[in-house]
C-alpha cells in the first residue's frame, strides 16, 4: 500500500538461527523456506555455522533437520562439533537431526556420463520425511557440481536444485568455497539463492580477523555493513555495529567513584550507565582510580569485570595493596572478574567479539578497561575508534558504567588527538597529569569534562598513600597552583608569618591590657580622691550646720532671758 509505515509493511517469513547477532542484522533470521548462499574461502567457518542453524534450530526453536555432506563423514562431523557443546548423537537419538554423507568422485562421475540430481533428491527426500525436518544443510556445493563440464547442465541442474529445495518448504543452507574473483566457485549460486552470506577470515598485520557481510537478501531490508564474528566454544557470534537510533536509557542514579572528594568535584559521582575516561601519561595514578571504582562497586554489593592488558591480575591485586586497597576479598568471592591477555593475541573484531561474550556471561555493573591505548598496535586510530564505539554502545545498551584508561605520552598535539579519537565517546573525561615544580614531579587532576554534571573546574594535587588516593585542597602561592615540596615550603612560611603576625597581635594586646591597668588604677586613685573631698566637704557642713544650730540657740536662750515674747521672737528669727 502507498503511504504505508515501516511497521504496517511486512517482510518475508523468516527463520531464526539463534546466532548472536546473526538474527539481529538479518532483521530475524534467514528467509523460511527458501535457500540460503553461505560461501567463503576454507577455514572461515562455514561449515559451523551451518551445523549450528540446524542444531539451534531443533533444540530451541522445535524445527528437525538434515545434514548432507559431501566432504566429510559423520563421525568427523560429529567430532568437529563436539567442541561446541553440540551433541548429533543425541540429536541424531531423538529424531531431531539426521547427518548423511554422500560419496562423490569424479572419476565415478566421468566413468557414468551425464547424469542430473535425480538420485540426490530422492535421498534428499527421503531423510528429510525421516524426522519431519523443517531445516537443510548441503555442505559443499563444489564437491556435488565437481564433475559437471557442462556449464548449460551445471546452470539447469542448479536452479533445479533450488527449485526443489523451495518446493519442498524447507529452509536450506548451501555452502559454498569462494571463487577467483566470484562469490563461489561456479558463480552462479548467488544469482539462484534468496539470500547471500560471505564469510571472510582474513589476516592483518599478522593478525587473523573474521569478518560476516550480507551480500543480497531478497524480500527484507537487512544489515549491508562488514561484521567481525567469533567462533568460540559456545558456537558462533556476531557484533552487529552500534545503535543507530541512540534510544539509551538516561539513569539519573548516581554512582560512587570510592574517593569521596573526587565525587564532590563530580557533583556526587557519575551516573549509572555512563563512560567514564582517565587518560594521562605513564605513572600518574589511572590504574589506582580505576580499582577505587571498582572497589567501591564490589562494595555496593554489584559486580566488576576488569579488563588488565598489560598486568596480570595477582599483579594488580599486589599493586593495589601499596594503597591500602586490597581487592583479593572480592576477587576470591568472584565479585570482581580479571580478563588479562595481551592485545596482540586477537586483532580489534575478535577482542571486541570476546569481550561482549563475557560481559553477556558475567553481567557487570562496572567494567574497566586497562588501558585502551594498546588496542592502537593492533588497529589504526579509525578502527579503534570504531571498535570502542560499538563497545561503548553495547554496554549503554545494557546500563553498564564503563572505565577506559588511555595512557598519553604528553604533550598538547597527542592530547588533541586523544580528544578527536576517544573524548567524542565519553561522558566523563577526566586527566591526570604531572607537575613539575621546583625540580619535583607531582600529579594533578582535572575533570576536563562530565555531561549533565556541574563539575568542579580545579586543578587538585593528589597523593597516593598508604591509605588510597588522597584529594589534596588547592593551594594557590605567589606564583600560581604550588604542590609538592614547593608547597610544603610555601606553607611553611606562611605559618611563620602566621606565627609572627599571632605574637605581634598577643605584644599589642599586652600593651593594651598595660595600659587599662595603669588608667585604672588612675581612675581609681582620682575616684578615692574625689571622696576623701566630699567627704571632708560633708565635714565642713556638718560643721556649719553646728554653728547655725547653736547660734539660733543663743538667741532664743537671750530672748527668754529679757521675758520678752517668745514666739514672736522665733517667728522673726524664723
Amino acid at each position: 500500500m502507498i503511504g504505508s509505515t515501516a511497521s504496517e509493511r511486512q517482510s518475508i517469513p523468516k527463520a531464526p538461527t539463534g546466532i548472536h547477532g546473526l538474527d539481529d542484522i538479518t532483521g530475524g533470521g534467514l528467509p523460511r523456506g527458501r535457500p540460503t548462499l553461505v560461501c567463503g574461502s576454507a577455514g572461515c567457518g562455514k561449515t559451523l555455522m551451518a551445523m549450528e542453524f540446524l542444531v539451534r534450530g531443533a533444540t530451541e526453536f522445535g524445527e528437525p533437520g538434515v545434514f548432507f555432506a559431501f566432504e566429510e563423514t559423520p563421525d568427523d562431523l560429529t567430532a568437529n562439533v563436539r567442541s561446541l557443546g553440540f551433541d548429533l548423537e543425541d540429536l541424531a537419538a531423538r529424531d531431531r537431526l539426521v547427518v548423511e554423507h554422500i560419496h562423490i568422485d569424479r572419476s565415478e562421475i566421468e566413468e557414468a556420463g551425464e547424469f542430473d540430481l535425480e538420485g540426490l533428491f530422492i535421498r534428499l527426500g527421503l531423510a528429510i520425511d525421516m524426522v519431519g525436518a523443517k531445516r537443510v544443510v548441503l555442505d559443499t556445493l563444489e564437491t556435488l557440481f565437481g564433475g559437471f563440464d557442462n556449464e548449460a547442465i551445471l546452470r539447469s541442474e542448479l536452479r533445479r536444485l533450488f527449485r526443489w529445495l523451495k518446493d519442498r518448504g524447507v529452509t536450506a543452507v548451501i555452502t559454498a568455497e569462494r571463487g577467483d574473483g566470484t562469490l563461489t566457485r561456479q558463480g552462479l549460486e548467488e544469482y539462484v539463492s534468496d539470500c547471500v552470506i560471505q564469510l571472510d577470515h582474513r589476516m592483518l598485520d599478522q593478525v587473523s580477523t573474521r569478518r560476516l557481510r550480507i551480500v543480497k537478501y531478497r524480500g527484507t531490508h537487512h544489515g549491508t555493513n562488514e561484521y567481525p564474528f567469533l567462533i568460540d566454544s559456545d558456537g558462533f557470534s556476531v557484533l552487529p555495529l552500534s545503535s543507530l537510533k541512540l534510544d539509551h536509557v538516561a539513569s539519573t542514579e548516581r554512582v560512587s567513584t570510592g574517593i569521596e572528594r573526587l565525587d564532590a568535584m563530580l557533583a556526587g559521582g557519575v551516573y549509572r550507565g555512563t563512560s567514564v575516561l582517565l587518560s594521562g601519561t605513564a605513572g600518574t595514578g589511572k590504574s589506582s582510580i580505576a580499582a577505587h571504582m571498582a572497589a567501591a562497586c564490589c562494595a555496593r554489593g554489584e559486580r566488576c569485570l576488569y579488563y588488565s592488558f598489560e598486568e596480570s591480575p595477582q599483579q594488580v591485586l599486589r599493586n593495589m595493596r601499596s594503597i591500602g586497597l586490597d581487592l583479593a576479598p572480592w576477587f576470591a568471592n568472584g565479585m570482581l572478574h580479571f580478563v588479562s591477555t595481551r592485545p596482540t593475541f586477537h586483532g580489534l573484531e575478535m577482542h571486541l567479539a570476546t569481550m561482549f561474550k563475557h560481559i553477556r556471561e558475567f553481567d557487570p555493573h562496572l567494567v574497566v578497561i586497562d588501558p585502551i591505548s594498546n588496542f592502537i598496535v593492533v588497529g589504526t586510530p579509525g578502527e579503534t575508534h570504531a571498535m570502542l564505539l560499538r563497545l561503548v554502545d553495547f554496554l549503554k545498551s545494557r546500563q553498564i558504567t564503563a572505565v577506559f584508561l588511555s595512557l598519553i605520552s604528553g604533550g598538547k598535539a597527542l592530547l588533541e588527538a586523544t580528544e578527536q579519537n576517544i573524548s567524542s565517546l565519553i561522558d566523563t573525561w577526566i586527566l591526570l597529569r604531572d607537575v613539575e615544580l621546583g625540580g619535583e614531579r607531582n600529579r594533578g587532576l582535572h575533570v576536563l569534562k562530565s555531561r549533565g554534571t556541574p563539575h568542579s573546574n580545579q586543578v587538585r594535587e593528589f597523593l597516593l598513600t598508604s591509605h588510597g588516593v588522597e584529594l589534596r585542597d588547592v593551594y594557590i602561592g605567589p606564583e600560581g597552583v604550588l604542590t609538592g615540596s614547593m608547597r610544603l615550603a610555601q606553607e611553611a612560611k606562611e605559618r611563620e608569618a602566621a606565627e609572627a603576625r599571632r605574637q605581634a597581635i598577643a605584644r599589642k594586646r599586652r600593651e593594651i591590657d598595660r595600659k587599662r591597668q595603669t588608667l585604672d588604677a588612675q581612675i581609681a586613685a582620682l575616684r578615692a580622691e574625689a571622696e576623701s573631698q566630699e567627704l571632708e566637704l560633708e565635714l565642713l557642713l556638718s560643721a556649719e550646720e553646728a554653728v547655725d544650730r547653736r547660734l539660733t540657740d543663743d538667741r532664743l536662750g537671750m530672748a527668754l532671758s529679757r521675758r520678752a515674747d517668745a514666739h514672736t521672737e522665733q517667728e522673726e528669727t524664723a
